[in-house]
């Protein structure tokens, strides 16, 4: 099987920082993958180089067989990945209604009106909160928004860039068990985030970054029972 998403060699500065370090990895249709790692560590700085929102210096990023490198992020999101950014980024002004629209600008009317269903289907409180202000709901629901609003693109591959961060353990769980059905129901998932825990119980293999490099690989499973992991990630 080839992998859906692959990136090889990536090197992305911030002016003269060096903030992702000869980065490679691959996701195969149907894995949740997850990279992990401290705050600083290169982790979302790849998952936006992926998105097109960033560009690499060395390397490249392909989609099902094809180089997206130099593809603007609208042009990504076209080709079927969609990402859930670091902080919701959702539109505060907006109706939850109207943040859904924001999200299906690469869709026709009639796939439309099928992902608003499917995404109401999927979170019954958007549903509820249609008519209501983003800027009004709670945190939980603005990162369910926040993922609906990716979704709404039909993607083939959604990217979560810490989707448990400013949460209660109990929204946690819930957002992880989403990330969980959405994977059950066929969406490969590339998720980044902090909460090794969650994110390692969940995901089909891992990538661990430490100072922008990745510096171990293995299974969810794998990596959860790992000595050096529960000592730096796991607190144990």
């Amino acid at each position: 099987m080839e992998p859906i998403l692959k990136a090889e060699d990536l090197n992305v500065y911030y002016g003269s920082i060096h903030a992702v370090k000869d980065v490679s990895f691959e996701v195969f249709p149907g894995e949740i993958v997850t990279l992990i790692g401290a705050n600083g560590a290169g982790k979302s700085t790849t998952l936006n180089t992926v998105a097109g929102l960033l560009k690499s210096r060395t390397g490249s990023v392909q989609f099902e067989g094809k180089d997206i490198s130099k593809l603007p992020a609208y042009k990504v999101v076209a080709k079927g990945l969609a990402l859930v950014p670091e902080g919701r980024r959702i539109f505060l002004q907006m109706t939850v209604k109207e943040n859904l629209q924001m999200g299906a600008y690469t869709i026709d009317s009639k796939t439309f009106d099928e992902r608003r269903a499917a995404v109401y289907e999927q979170f019954h409180r958007l549903w509820e909160r249609r008519h209501q202000v983003a800027g009004t709901l709670s945190g939980g629901e603005q990162q369910m928004l926040a993922m609906g609003r990716a979704l709404m693109s039909n993607p083939k591959l959604i990217m979560l860039d810490e989707p448990s961060m400013g949460l209660a353990p109990i929204l946690v769980d819930q957002v992880f068990g989403i990330i969980k059905e959405l994977n059950d129901k066929g969406t490969t998932v590339l998720l980044v985030e902090q909460n090794a825990q969650a994110a390692l119980s969940v995901a089909d293999r891992a990538y661990v970054l430490e100072t922008g490099r990745v510096t171990m690989t293995g299974t969810g499973k794998e990596l959860l029972s790992s000595p050096e992991i529960k000592k730096a990630y796991l607190g144990a």
